[in-house]
């Protein structure tokens, strides 16, 4: 592998504690996400630099009855990017403009409808995003098939949670996520000590 994207972050993944225990024991690996409505295509999802939200995840997804998360624990990853399509880059945000018609075009003629975002939740923001994941996916397939280029992780920044305050730009779960395609690029993984909670 070559990792040429000069770039090391921690990520954090918000599962079960008995998940994180196999996988700091060397027992067991993290899993690709690979649904139809994830944000990033598929891969192992993190928050960059946010344990406090892995943790939120993991207690919410534990608060549905058909999750696999019984007991919500998190843990962390030292990640190297690698080949990124990095979406805080408009070097990459262009390529998703570019391909879209084609994306659309590809669609139409093998007569599938464009999916769409959907599920808008109070706040505005929309929980299962099948067209930006298709669009991606898309376009990270194009690079390979004409470049010959595969991307190692998608990382992308997400606005969510309704306003921080009245009338505020900011929302409460901002975040930014990394979908590691390539699993060699978590160098290691490490148990947080604290800030599982927000303040």
């Amino acid at each position: 592998m070559s990792l040429d994207y000069t770039r090391f972050v921690i990520g954090y993944h918000g599962c079960d504690a008995a998940v994180a225990r196999r996988v700091l024991l060397g027992e067991d690996q993290l899993k690709p996400s690979r649904n139809p409505y994830d944000w990033l295509a598929q891969g192992i999802y993190f928050w960059e630099h946010g344990p406090a939200r892995a943790m939120q995840f993991a207690s919410n997804e534990a608060a549905r009855k058909s999750s696999k998360i019984k007991i919500p624990d998190v843990i962390g990853a030292y990640i190297h990017l690698g080949n990124c399509f990095d979406l805080l880059d408009v070097a990459y945000t262009s390529v998703l403009e570019a391909v879209y018609p084609t994306f659309v075009e590809d669609l139409k003629e093998r007569g599938e409808a464009v999916p769409t975002n959907t599920k808008p939740r109070t706040d505005g923001s929309k929980l299962f995003h099948a067209l930006d994941r298709a669009v991606i996916e898309f376009a990270l397939k194009i690079a390979e098939e004409t470049a010959g280029k595969k991307f190692d992780t998608v990382r992308g920044a997400f606005w969510e949670g309704g306003e921080a305050f009245p009338g505020a730009e900011i929302q409460k779960q901002s975040h930014i996520q990394i979908a590691v395609r390539n699993p060699e690029c978590v160098i290691g993984y490490l148990r947080p000590r604290s800030h599982l909670t927000p303040v």
